[in-house]
């Protein structure tokens, strides 16, 4: 079988060959790896599964505007000076006086997918995914302030209801057009999560996300691609409710904060779950032999009759020991 082939019997809930895997890094643990293996290219020996494509503007995804400081095409500014791959946004381009009035990027304009033909053709034995992250709730947060959002959704639901009205309306142009293209996957990222729960509670969730991700999900699928969300947290007490939207696939699968065995046998056959390797506890405080046992048994049993891409649950961070890594890879390579 070709890795999409893999991919899509996976998510079909059919048994590939071998588990579909992916594996991504933050710039300290990639380092750390080019150093470990002595190769610079090692990332493109790993036999990943997927393609990934962001539907961005041709000329930069970030644009650093002084050194550290990186804008995003909404106008948003992120710190970067300790994380250096997302950062921490540090204004406030949106409120309820201009709400209205404040302008978005253009999702329809073609040179957003200009580079999608050319990328899919380039690795058609892979499954292609579009990513498009801070799709909701984190695009909200990151436009008018984390604790403005959660207070608006008690105390000023006009506002909360205008500016995700208006950050969907920019999503549905991006999904219409990206899903014009040769993709297998669209994938949402939008973070609901904490360790213990959902941020905004499931009821809120319910009232302000919930409709507007299954209007999402119902156009993804209405041009017969699959449905992909990343959401950090314990939000396993939504997943009837993601099930209903029309998610097919769930990301990343923490199992500090989920039984991820449960999650299989209660959901698998509805959800095909994509993540699960530990990367709070396994691969930055395990041994290798435990690193190994850990992914054999992932691939066992949750990947028995498909419903499961092997990953660890999230892009592994800095922390993660180089030989754990390693042996994580060495088992996923050798099924």
């Amino acid at each position: 079988m070709t890795n999409r082939e893999r991919v899509l019997a996976a998510i079909r809930h059919q048994a590939p060959d071998k588990v579909p895997y992916d594996i991504r890094f933050t710039q300290p643990a990639h380092a750390r790896m080019v150093e470990y293996y002595g190769d610079p290219d090692f990332e493109e020996k790993l036999g990943n599964c997927f393609t990934w494509l962001r539907p961005h503007p041709p000329e930069a995804r970030y644009t650093e505007v002084r050194t550290d400081l990186w804008q995003d095409e909404f106008g948003v500014l992120w710190d970067r000076r300790i994380d250096k791959d997302i950062g921490v946004v540090c204004n406030r381009l949106v409120t309820p006086a201009n709400v209205d009035t404040f302008e978005l990027p253009d999702g329809h304009d073609p040179a957003r997918y200009g580079s999608f033909d050319g990328t899919i053709a380039a690795n058609e034995g892979n499954a292609v995914l579009v990513s498009l992250g801070f799709t909701l709730f984190e695009r909200a947060w990151t436009l008018a302030g984390m604790e403005n959002v959660l207070m608006a959704m008690v105390a000023d639901k006009p506002y909360i209801n205008r500016l995700l009205d208006r950050i969907l309306e920019f999503n549905l142009a991006v999904i219409e057009k990206a899903c014009a293209h040769n993709i297998d996957i669209f994938r949402f990222g939008d973070d609901w999560g904490h360790q213990r729960g959902v941020l905004m509670g499931p009821d809120l969730w319910r009232e302000f996300i919930k409709p507007r991700f299954a209007q999402m999900c119902q156009v993804v699928k209405s041009k017969g691609k699959f449905t992909m969300l990343h959401c950090c947290g314990k939000v396993n007490e939504l997943f009837p409710d993601m099930i209903e939207c029309g998610l097919d696939v769930f990301n990343p699968f923490q199992p500090e904060v989920m039984s991820v065995y449960k999650m299989k046998a209660r959901y698998g056959n509805a959800l095909t779950f994509y993540g699960g390797i530990s990367i709070q506890r396994s691969l930055p405080f395990g041994t290798v032999q435990q690193v190994k046992d850990e992914v054999r048994r992932l691939l066992d049993v949750v990947g028995e009759n498909g419903g499961y891409i092997a990953s660890p649950s999230h892009d592994i961070p800095r922390d993660a020991r180089p030989e754990n890594i390693a042996a994580m890879i060495e088992v996923l390579q050798n099924q």
